[in-house]
């Protein structure tokens, strides 16, 4: 468990630092949830595809991308006016 909140946290955070912009989800624990669901994300991806088998999660860097990926569905959803910004 701690495992997956420490991935989850770093994998948020390079993907906000890899994405900067005005919309990006801000605080640990949302850094945190970026990183997790970014995680899943890569995972669900990679067994879809065959890349990894079904007992085989994501690492660090392909849960970045996927946390980049959800970070990017997150700033077109708020751009589309679809969830409102919570910093405003």
């Amino acid at each position: 468990m701690i495992y997956i909140l420490i991935v989850g946290f770093v994998a948020g955070l390079l993907a906000r630092l890899l994405s900067p912009g005005p919309n990006n989800p801000s605080g640990f624990i949302l850094t945190t949830v970026l990183g997790i669901v970014g995680a899943f994300l890569a995972t669900a991806i990679g067994q879809a595809i065959g890349h990894y088998g079904p007992n085989q999660g994501a690492g660090f860097i392909t849960a970045t991308i996927g946390a980049v990926a959800v970070l990017f569905i997150w700033n077109r959803l708020v751009a589309s006016g679809t969830i409102r910004d919570f910093n405003r």
